[in-house]
């Protein structure tokens, strides 16, 4: 039976999205994903808090990055909140986004290196060892809490590239795949696959989730417009053969990609096509959500991940998720 994770990005005040989690806890939704990112509140504080007012729903950042933050500070935030939801805490990395690395003056260097040294080294942190640890981007002469660390705490890898996907496959316990279309799920987890099958793990053992740009209304007009945005920074974002493969005119990327850089919201948005929200969201009515989901649970999807925008009013997506999709998988 797949599981439902819902994620929130914390532009919004910690009591806004935590009366979401609170929402989606008794809606059915399994996990919470908080993205982090500078420009918004910290991801820390929103999970503690969302953690206090849920009984059940397993927490965690989706996704922080080795870059901003050492992973030894990482372990030290987590096993803390761990320790206040226990049993509900887990580790979403990834190599994180290179413009906004930049714009902070951090170099993404060598990111396969990095995540892989970073999950080493809180895996050893949380668990309480001392860790002393000569990799080609952490460098860590010995560093061991003052306190014992409670509980496994399951990390999940976020990747999209080929070499990411399968480094995913091989040290997590998790992966988050960040794609909505079908040939692009198929095609990452086949990546998956191959790492898995390199150190001859079990396919099953990992818990394998869609991490979807979201959007739900019955009025597919409505689905449709507010998932413009999120699609265009998408869109902006990927590299000229991802585009090709859903037969996307770089011309009219480009475009948006320039608008972007200029604030020109209105030419970037105007210039997102049908097509290209089909390639880079989950959009439509309950109905046609249920269908997408099911063709992407086909190729061994785990968790579905109910991403930004959710929906044009996020309560009302979150009520009908809860009401119309997660029963279609749970009865």
């Amino acid at each position: 039976m797949v599981k439902f994770g819902i994620e929130f990005v914390p532009k919004e005040p910690y009591w806004k999205i935590t009366f979401y989690a609170i929402q989606a806890e008794r809606g059915g939704f399994s996990n919470l994903w908080i993205t982090d990112h500078f420009n918004n509140r910290n991801v820390y504080v929103t999970l503690t808090t969302a953690a206090i007012y849920t009984n059940k729903i397993t927490v965690g950042p989706g996704v922080t990055n080795p870059y901003m933050v050492n992973p030894v500070f990482t372990a030290q935030a987590l096993v803390t909140l761990n320790e206040l939801a226990p049993g509900r805490v887990v580790l979403g990395i990834g190599a994180g986004d290179k413009t906004t690395l930049a714009s902070v003056g951090v170099e993404m260097r060598k990111p396969l290196s990095a995540v892989r040294e970073a999950v080493d080294i809180f895996r050893n942190m949380a668990r309480g060892e001392n860790v002393a640890y000569e990799g080609k981007v952490f460098q860590i002469a010995g560093a061991k809490f003052f306190f014992k660390p409670k509980g496994e705490i399951p990390i999940y890898v976020g990747a999209q590239g080929p070499k990411m996907l399968a480094l995913a496959g091989k040290i997590g316990d998790g992966v988050l795949i960040n794609a909505c279309h079908p040939d692009d799920v198929e095609y990452a987890v086949n990546c998956v696959k191959n790492g898995v099958q390199e150190i001859g793990k079990q396919f099953n053992e990992l818990d394998v989730a869609a991490y979807t740009s979201f959007s739900v209304h019955k009025d597919l007009k409505k689905a449709m417009k507010a998932a413009v945005p999120v699609v265009a920074f998408i869109v902006a974002g990927s590299p000229s053969q991802v585009l090709e493969r859903h037969e996307i005119d770089l011309k009219k990327a480009e475009e948006i990609r320039e608008a972007l850089k200029t604030n020109d919201w209105g030419g970037a948005f105007g210039a997102v096509s049908k097509e290209m929200i089909d390639a880079f969201s989950v959009c439509g009515t309950p109905i046609m959500c249920i269908e997408r989901i099911n063709q992407l649970l086909k190729f061994g999807i785990s968790q579905f991940v109910v991403g930004s925008p959710i929906g044009p009013k996020v309560k009302a997506a979150i009520d009908l998720i809860n009401e119309e999709i997660i029963p279609s998988f749970t009865k």
